[in-house]
């Protein structure tokens, strides 16, 4: 471009002096499309004043808290708002510490094993090294089992089943390190499958309404089970087993319940060993799978006194 002397310029020197930035930072913010720039008919840069100074400014400013160069860019060019570049940076600066935490988590879980436990500990830490990779374990492990679930009530439970802890403890990290484990097997995905659906999932024709209805029932067995009260026949198993029943063509009868707990998993130790997990991190005992356990038992209960 050519000079245009209507504006106040300064060179490249002058507008170093001014602003403490040095000329080599300069030209490689020129170079990189950060600042604006003219050219003299020599070819020398210059730079419109006071414009270039308060660009430079906030240039220098914004590096020394580490926002990115390409973000920078953006609010100079009026693409992005100041406001939401560090709202941006905020977010991915909590992301890092949330992973540090998470990480000092695990390395602390390592320091207090005891020298024969350590090589063990750290292999099973390995399948929980990260939030993220936590997450998505235990979504890969639901999402199949709970597909028909709409998108806002899956999110809902896995928030309630598998809550991330801002702070976590080593024995939050250890606890889902060993959850982890148990999500990616194979069996457990069957016996946890079974565990929710019961018998025959090939039979229910609207998957949604049954979900829907025995989440109903287990909301109503739920203070039972935290109370630790006995399982037993009444109107809480009736509604639970009313929703199978109902999904399936069929009516609540003794054979049909019987029907229910042909192959059932509630007892597998694999699968109170993750609900046990579950409770440890969420800090609550009526879990889904306690509450289907104590329908389960419930259900034998009703049967043997038919």
């Amino acid at each position: 471009m050519t000079e245009d002397t209507s504006t106040p310029v300064a060179g490249i020197g002058e507008l170093a002096e001014r602003t403490g930035v040095s000329v080599r930072t300069i030209r490689f913010y020129c170079d990189s499309g950060v600042l604006d720039y003219r050219r003299t008919g020599a070819g020398h840069r210059i730079f419109d004043l006071p414009a270039a100074i308060d660009q430079l400014l906030l240039v220098r400013r914004l590096r020394a808290l580490d926002v990115p160069l390409p973000t920078i860019v953006r609010v100079l060019g009026g693409a992005e708002s100041l406001g939401t570049a560090v709202a941006v940076e905020r977010a991915a600066v909590e992301a890092e510490l949330d992973a540090l935490r998470w990480r000092r988590a695990a390395l602390l879980a390592i320091e207090h094993a005891s020298p024969g436990e350590r090589t063990e500990r750290v292999a099973l830490l390995a399948a929980a090294h990260d939030r993220d990779t936590v997450l998505d374990t235990l979504v890969a492990l639901w999402r199949p089992i709970l597909g028909p679930l709409p998108g806002g009530l899956f999110d809902s439970f896995i928030d309630m089943h598998a809550p991330l802890p801002g702070e976590p403890a080593p024995e939050h990290v250890l606890a889902y390190a060993e959850l982890s484990v148990l999500a990616t097997d194979t069996d457990v995905k069957t016996a946890m499958a079974h565990q929710i659906w019961r018998s025959n999932r090939a039979d229910v024709g609207d998957q949604r309404q049954l979900v829907t209805a025995v989440a109903q029932a287990c909301e109503a067995a739920a203070p039972l089970v935290a109370a630790a009260e006995k399982p037993r026949a009444g109107t809480v198993l009736d509604q639970y087993v009313a929703a199978h029943a109902a999904a399936r063509g069929r009516r609540d009868t003794p054979r049909f319940r019987r029907e229910l707990l042909v192959g059932a998993t509630d007892p597998d130790p694999r699968l109170q060993r993750y609900w046990r997990l579950t409770a440890q991190v969420t800090g609550v005992t009526a879990t889904i799978g306690a509450i289907h356990h104590w329908m389960f038992d419930a259900l034998h209960c009703s049967v043997r006194t038919e």
